[in-house]
């Protein structure tokens, strides 16, 4: 084929508070102190992905890793639904004091970035697929509850958060690790985003949510 765009992860880059992680000059994760282990097991398959990629014997073929951020779109058992439905049983409080970065990117801005990616002949190697402007875990779910018109947000603690993990089946990396991914390709290209803030498209999210059911 012409193109090759292979799924990877915004996991990918180092838990940090400081500064974004770019394709540039973002750092790539597994060796952080102060973390637990494990944190680093998606660290490890996201490179697995992209070297696996990086390294097949295809010389005709364009090479794209798409290091997307949590998709955001209404359809059920999407991490949208799931968050919402927390949210909507009071449950979208702050986690572990909610510092944590979240970043995410809107499904019609994820496919729409994918169609620039499939006919740009000139871009290849990794391309952060992210909404560019990340913000922390606490002001990310109370711009959901203010979408969603709910008043409370109870907090969580880490290890209550551990505990709720446990009964979804998930993984509190999901929710304390510090995920601050922006475009820096994306916008060096001149790509647009239709939602390039999260209260404008938790609006739409939940809007679209209510819709469908």
């Amino acid at each position: 084929p012409r193109a090759w765009l292979q799924m990877s992860t915004a996991t990918i880059y180092a838990h940090r508070f400081d500064a974004p992680n770019d394709e540039a000059t973002g750092i790539i994760g597994g060796d952080e102190p102060d973390v637990p282990d494990y944190w680093g097991f998606s660290v490890k398959i996201a490179k697995n992905w992209e070297q696996a990629q990086a390294e097949a014997a295809t010389p005709d073929t364009r090479k794209v890793a798409l290091r997307a951020a949590m998709v955001m779109s209404p359809d059920r058992d999407g991490i949208f639904d799931v968050l919402f439905g927390l949210t909507r049983m009071g449950l979208g409080g702050a986690i572990a004091g909610g510092r944590q970065y979240v970043s995410w990117i809107h499904e019609r801005d994820f496919v729409a970035a994918v169609r620039l990616l499939i006919a740009r002949e000139d871009l290849d190697g990794p391309v952060n697929l992210a909404a560019p402007h990340p913000l922390p875990q606490r002001e990310f779910m109370a711009a959901l509850r203010e979408a969603g018109g709910i008043r409370i947000g109870l907090p969580a603690t880490a290890w209550m958060a551990e505990i709720g993990a446990f009964f979804m089946r998930s993984d509190t990396e999901l929710t304390l690790k510090s995920r601050r991914v922006v475009p820096g390709r994306l916008l060096a290209e001149g790509f647009t985003f239709a939602f390039p803030e999260w209260p404008a498209a938790a609006l739409d999210l939940v809007a679209r949510w209510r819709e469908g059911r």
